[in-house]
């Protein structure tokens, strides 16, 4: 079947509120010598699109992600021109970093073998190599799935043979990448302490139970309403969120944090760990600004792990962790793609466990 001339997409115009958020009829496009073309099956909603839509990466952002809920910037100003986490964010954009879908077209011999398969996008790129920490992210530096079609690298194109749904394998990308990056950093192994922050979140709720499946004892902050979602997914504790750690806990006892949350509570998380003790974090949902004990750090000989580019095992081994049936999706809820404003409303609320994918449009019938 030839291909469309246009789509359907979701094209961000630039930093700031829902407003920047514009279905659009915009070109297929066409896949370069060593790409192929997806159609977008599903597409996951994550912190990483809204944060780059908000400018919440830019350095004068001091607030939590959860403050721009309803405003147009991160900090309540005029929104950053210097927004983007990784280099200026190319605008007018189409994101979209979690992407199911299926090979459609190959631009070249490269990812001809790839054509008729479902697959997921490893959208963390690392084009100079796994040794080099320079990294390429769709969504962030080119045009990612919030669209009928998306072209990527065919070799960040990982075919995926199992019984999930579409909208079930959108939810793993980035929230299962991040997640298994903090753990294999930190070298988590059988009978580790691990305690995870917002872990009824994407990252958090693929941390427990990747951290399970390690065979680590998982204890986890999480509200109150969705604690027996959490303890189902193999947490053996469960803290309210805000709690205090160290009174629960004690000092010194955990051996691994991994956190997305940071903020307020970052200095008890640090006090928890044991001697030797190893913190990983990707994400700071609750504000950036943290204070920093150095007689923690330095007295208990910690070692302090940022995560954002992915490791070169990583994406291999989620794609066995599905396959072989060691891991299950957290759907919390589709929409269609068009209706993206309420779905980030949604997963900024917070009430869901899991993750939130947008479903795109059928081909054919026009915006309208």
């Amino acid at each position: 079947m030839p291909l469309p001339e246009t789509m359907v997409a979701i094209v961000t115009t630039g930093h700031g509120g829902f407003d920047r958020l514009q279905p659009r009829r915009v070109p297929v496009p066409r896949p370069d010598e060593d790409a192929v073309l997806l159609r977008v099956l599903a597409a996951g909603v994550n912190n990483t699109d809204i944060n780059t839509r908000l400018g919440w990466y830019a350095e004068r952002v001091t607030t939590a992600t959860a403050a721009a809920a309803e405003g147009a910037s991160a900090d309540g100003v005029d929104p950053p021109s210097d927004g983007g986490w990784n280099r200026p964010v190319p605008f007018p954009l189409i994101q979209g970093t979690d992407c199911c879908g299926r090979v459609v077209a190959a631009g070249g011999a490269a990812g001809r073998a790839l054509v008729g398969k479902r697959v997921l996008v490893r959208a963390c790129m690392r084009p100079a190599g796994f040794e080099n920490p320079e990294m390429v992210w769709m969504a962030s530096d080119f045009d990612g799935a919030f669209a009928q079609f998306v072209s990527v690298p065919a070799a960040e194109v990982f075919p995926v043979d199992c019984a999930w749904s579409d909208a079930e394998l959108a939810t793993i990308p980035c929230a299962y990448g991040t997640a298994e990056t903090m753990l294999h950093r930190a070298r988590v192994g059988p009978g580790d302490r691990v305690l995870v922050t917002g872990a009824s979140g994407g990252v958090g709720s693929a941390t427990v139970q990747l951290a399970r499946r390690r065979g680590a004892r998982v204890l986890a902050f999480a509200a109150r309403a969705k604690q027996a979602a959490v303890a189902d997914l193999g947490a053996e504790q469960i803290l309210d969120r805000g709690a205090d750690p160290v009174a629960l806990l004690g000092a010194r006892a955990i051996d691994v944090v991994i956190d997305t949350v940071a903020g307020d509570g970052f200095p008890a998380l640090l006090k928890t760990l044991k001697p030797g003790g190893r913190y990983a974090a990707s994400g700071a949902i609750a504000g950036p600004m943290v204070t920093l004990d150095m007689r923690d750090l330095y007295l208990k000989d910690l070692t302090l792990y940022g995560s954002t580019g992915w490791d070169e095992t990583v994406f291999p081994n989620l794609i066995g962790y599905i396959e072989r049936g060691e891991i299950r999706p957290l759907l919390a809820q589709t929409y269609p793609m068009t209706e993206i404003v309420a779905a980030q409303q949604a997963f900024l609320k917070r009430a869901h466990v899991g993750n939130i994918v947008l479903i795109p449009p059928p081909l054919g019938p026009p915006l309208g």
